[in-house]
């Protein structure tokens, strides 16, 4: 989808692609997907990382609590499977310290 946003690219947004696109966002904000975090402890996160960008999951309790992704810096995009994965690991502790380290 993010090709479509770039400068010169027409996209058509009818009906066709609301249907869809309303299911999968009350799907992902519904409650048996989304839970609010209970406490601060016993949180989990699932990282990881293509040539295309980064993802990953926080849970607690085997509950989804949020997800993040972004896609790939110009920059990264040569960087190993490794330095990806890792690189993976640090946006998540970046945007969920607060919940992990309790700051």
């Amino acid at each position: 989808m993010t090709k479509f946003t770039q400068k010169g690219i027409n996209f058509d947004w009818g009906e066709k692609e609301e249907n869809p696109f309303q299911l999968i966002k009350q799907k992902l904000c519904s409650a048996p997907i989304l839970s609010l975090p209970e406490g601060s402890e016993d949180f989990v996160v699932y990282c990881d990382a293509s040539h295309k960008g980064l993802g990953s999951v926080l849970m607690q309790r085997e509950k989804v609590i949020a997800y993040a992704s972004r896609q790939l810096k110009v920059h990264e995009k040569s960087y190993t499977t490794h330095d990806l994965e890792l690189g993976s690991v640090v946006f998540a502790l970046k945007i969920w310290r607060h919940y992990l380290c309790g700051d």
